[in-house]
């Protein structure tokens, strides 16, 4: 399944929902859920909405951490609408009935990794630098602002101290099943599924707080930092993730072409060292970090308001996003 977070215009007074992609519309999986309730089940209306608050709950992060049971009542209630549409029709919604949320809109936590090595041979020799060996060692990560996520289709803003702004195409695993000591080969068991991330990055500022020996930072804690979207794919149907491509164009044009398959580090090896004496806990984000070439800082380039990005990556599809000056 395509799972997305919404709010839902003229009902906006409650919250965040989570829904299912159907063709062109977003299915309200807790509204769809009461609906089959009622008419599979014979409940009422009222134990039926009670009972769909549990199966379907309209927080992803609850959703996630409902685990198989969320994900076998959700999977139901989307076979059901898909088999009539007619019968869920009020809770099938088009793209001017909602506005999209991050696929998490409020992850526990995130985690970014280092797993391409193409970007690291790009990178580093721009800053005077060598590979440090020790990344070849041990997938290394730095921890994420969970307050600080966007949604495809918005306007990020550029913060007003950045001169030098640049953006990450990344690849994300959502933690679905907790644990610690996670052994590699258990790992993929973990995952929830999959989106695509935009890790967005004040250069000039990740710089200056990093020269002291801490960060990423302000560098990367900014309103809509890190973007998650366009949908978070659901395991069972992304299938070998490691065999994806990914394409990223800014302003229309392709600035990089890559494959999931070109990790160094694979999720199994982040799952496994992240989980080394401490617990991992459902809506977890692990990012990948940015494949070879994306990123303007490879090409000797900075962004500015008004470019677009498009990051695409193949199985979940294109998040969009439009940067925009400070007022």
């Amino acid at each position: 399944m395509r799972l997305v977070s919404f709010l839902r215009h003229g009902f906006e007074w409650t919250g965040p929902r989570t829904g299912a992609q159907i063709g062109e519309n977003t299915l309200d999986l807790q509204h769809a859920t009461t609906l089959r309730l009622v008419e599979t089940e014979h409940l009422t209306g009222d134990t039926a909405r009670r009972l769909a608050d549990v199966l379907s709950p309209t927080d992803m992060t609850e959703l996630v951490a409902g685990g198989q049971v969320t994900l076998d009542a959700i999977r139901a209630t989307h076979e059901w609408a898909r088999a009539d549409s007619d019968r869920a029709s009020s809770a099938l919604l088009g793209d001017s009935e909602i506005t999209l949320l991050p696929v998490l809109p409020k992850p526990p936590l995130i985690r970014d990794f280092m797993a391409f090595e193409q970007h690291l041979q790009n990178i580093f020799p721009r800053l005077g630098r060598e590979i440090p060996p020790e990344w070849y060692n041990i997938p290394v990560y730095y921890k994420g602002n969970p307050s600080a996520v966007g949604a495809h289709g918005d306007d990020v803003t550029i913060p007003s101290d950045c001169k030098e702004m640049d953006f990450e195409f990344e690849l994300a695993a959502v933690i679905g099943r907790g644990g610690s000591d996670i052994a590699r080969e258990d790992a993929m068991a973990h995952i929830f599924g999959f989106t695509v991330y935009n890790d967005l990055s004040a250069r000039d500022l990740q710089q200056q707080e990093m020269s002291v020996g801490l960060g990423p930072a302000k560098g990367k804690d900014f309103a809509r930092a890190h973007v998650f979207g366009p949908c978070l794919v659901t395991i069972d149907e992304i299938g070998d993730i490691y065999s994806k491509s990914a394409e990223a164009f800014v302003n229309g044009k392709s600035w990089c072409k890559g494959n999931v398959g070109d990790m160094h580090w694979k999720f199994e090896d982040m799952i496994a060292h992240a989980s080394r004496h401490e617990e991992l806990v459902p809506g977890e984000i692990f990012g990948s970090g940015t494949f070879g070439g994306g990123s303007a800082m490879e090409q000797g380039k900075f962004l500015s308001a008004g470019d677009t990005l498009d990051l695409k990556i193949q199985g979940i599809g294109t998040l969009h996003n439009r940067l925009v000056s400070a007022m």
